[in-house]
């Protein structure tokens, strides 16, 4: 094995058992032999040196590529242990200046006022459609569930998620709604059908738009869902009663903060009302997107601190009414991704490769390790220009998702997502 990566491995792998074969063959135990025993094997010494020079990115794409392999144990496992083991760990010199270096060019692409927002966005929804159906629940929801009570499965939680978020809103019949980054459709689909709230969502990509306007059309509900292909930032409209926003503030930029909450309140009616749904970072974190996620995943994304957010939104003129941290949610939802694409595996394939399955179980897998060990979280951050516009207390918050679960049993069957 390459004496760097040892050596690398010796100063991280304090607690846990792992077993590595290096590319000779040679089999070396670190750890203090607690634990369930975690066994990896390199197939060529490059790869020993690529990881050891950039571990951030270089152990994704040697996984992606075969030549990590695990052989006990799974891929969330191992990241675990080496996450468990170095929550204080102290960087090379090399990987510092990595560090820094990631952190500069981060914060300046973030800045620059280059529009790279509909090619980032194509680059990952835009796939075939029919590998997000691996995984996802039945209304397709590609955000953080709402697992309360805990032991709920997964199309339960999203279902939690979308009665927590309308709850929020404040819904009545007759309003008007806009969805900034509205996905395959359901969160609009919902409030329309539970609050009789005339809803518009915007999106940038056209997988999503094409799907999303097909099951409105499907469920009778083109009179009251319509949906754009439409960048926030050049919208014109009548202020709406009603804007929510679900995991697509991660695209923004910080940056680009403050141009989205001016637009946000251009386009809220005075008395408006609206949740922003988001992943979090505590503020020490690093202040840059994951390299192998940026590389391959989510080009263009970044993670926010309240920190980062905060002074933006008071600036723009809104009142912040209510900031609800879910911790751990994530990680569940991450979890119950993964483990349902990594039982389609061979589905999988068949619609790319065995590299991009691979790919993608390591994003799955680094995420949720993410959520359970980097202190991340979701914020859901509910915004007025009125302090009147919302109760002085949380109490209607839990009346309305009561009643809006009772409705629900009314509500007809969703059907699968189509695609062609």
């Amino acid at each position: 094995m390459a004496s760097q990566l040892f050596n690398l491995i010796e100063k991280i792998i304090n607690t846990g058992t792992l077993r590595v074969k290096d590319a000779t063959g040679t089999i070396t135990t670190f750890g203090d032999g607690t634990g369930d025993p975690i066994a990896v094997r390199f197939t060529d010494s490059e790869a020993e040196k690529l990881i050891a020079r950039d571990p951030a990115l270089a152990l994704g794409e040697m996984y992606m590529q075969g030549r990590f392999q695990m052989e006990e144990g799974n891929i969330y496992d191992f990241l675990s242990l080496v996450r468990r083991n170095t929550l204080a760990i102290v960087f090379s010199p090399l990987m510092a200046a990595r560090l820094f270096w990631r952190t500069g060019l981060a914060q300046l692409q973030t800045r620059l006022p280059i529009n790279r927002n509909r090619k980032n966005v194509s680059h990952h929804y835009d796939l075939t459609p029919p590998l997000f159906s691996l995984f996802l629940d039945e209304d397709w929801q590609y955000s953080c569930a709402y697992f309360d009570p805990p032991d709920i499965s997964l199309d339960e939680a999203q279902l939690a998620k979308k009665r927590h978020i309308a709850a929020k809103l404040r819904l009545n019949e007759g309003q008007r709604l806009l969805e900034i980054g509205s996905g395959w459709g359901g969160l609009s689909m919902y409030i329309a059908e539970m609050a009789g709230v005339d809803c518009t969502g915007i999106t940038l990509s056209h997988e999503q738009l094409a799907i999303s306007a097909d099951r409105a059309a499907k469920r009778g509900l083109s009179d009251k869902v319509r949906f754009e292909l439409q960048d926030y930032r050049t919208m014109k409209a009548k202020p709406f009663d009603r804007i929510v926003s679900v995991g697509m503030f991660e695209h923004v930029g910080i940056g680009r903060y403050q141009n989205f909450f001016d637009k946000c309140f251009e386009l809220l009616d005075d008395d408006g009302v609206m949740v922003l749904h988001s992943i979090g970072r505590d503020v020490a974190a690093h202040g840059f997107n994951n390299p192998f996620i940026e590389k391959y995943i989510f080009p263009g994304g970044y993670i926010p601190s309240l920190a980062e957010v905060l002074p933006a939104v008071e600036k723009s003129g809104l009142l912040v009414r209510d900031i609800e941290i879910l911790q751990m949610h994530y990680a569940y939802t991450l979890r119950a991704w993964r483990e349902r694409f990594v039982a389609r595996k061979e589905e999988a394939i068949k619609l790319y490769d065995e590299q991009f399955f691979r790919m993608w179980e390591f994003y799955l897998a680094g995420s949720e390790m993410a959520f359970e060990w980097d202190k991340m979280f979701i914020f859901q951050m509910q915004l007025s220009k009125s302090q009147f516009a919302t109760p002085n207390n949380r109490r209607y918050m839990f009346e309305a998702e009561d009643k809006l679960k009772a409705a629900e049993a009314n509500r007809a069957p969703l059907e699968p997502v189509a695609f062609s």
